[in-house]
């Protein structure tokens, strides 16, 4: 089985950019995880296959909280692993630990389909 390379936010991204990225696309989702998160580590695999390749436009940004305390507080992540969906920089969904993308991707198809129509 191969494994998956995430995207990854630079070392060196700021809060200020998140919301930047936020802003200006049509859909972006944060996946807060750690590095010693055997759940976040799991999951992450299925997130990027889900968004892939049912989501596509939605951008992927990956972000461990140890190396972004400050991304972390400002988005209320307690716990870990999070993901926040944003459509249209609002948000829009978000889960924590026991996630169904079955019924995140149910949720997600319909505002997507709307938004990306066209």
């Amino acid at each position: 089985m191969s494994r998956i390379n995430p995207v990854a936010l630079d070392s060196d991204m700021t809060l200020e950019e998140v919301k930047k990225i936020i802003n200006e696309e049509t859909g972006v989702l944060l996946y807060f995880s750690g590095q010693h998160c055997n759940v976040c580590h799991a999951l992450r695999p299925k997130f990027k296959e889900t968004f892939d390749e049912h989501f596509p436009l939605i951008r992927q940004l990956y972000l461990d909280v140890e190396s972004h305390p400050d991304i972390a507080a400002h988005f209320n992540v307690f716990s870990i692993p999070t993901m926040i969906v944003f459509l249209q920089g609002k948000e829009f969904a978000r889960e924590g630990r026991a996630v169904s993308m079955l019924q995140l991707r149910e949720n997600l198809l319909r505002p997507y389909s709307i938004m990306t129509e066209g």
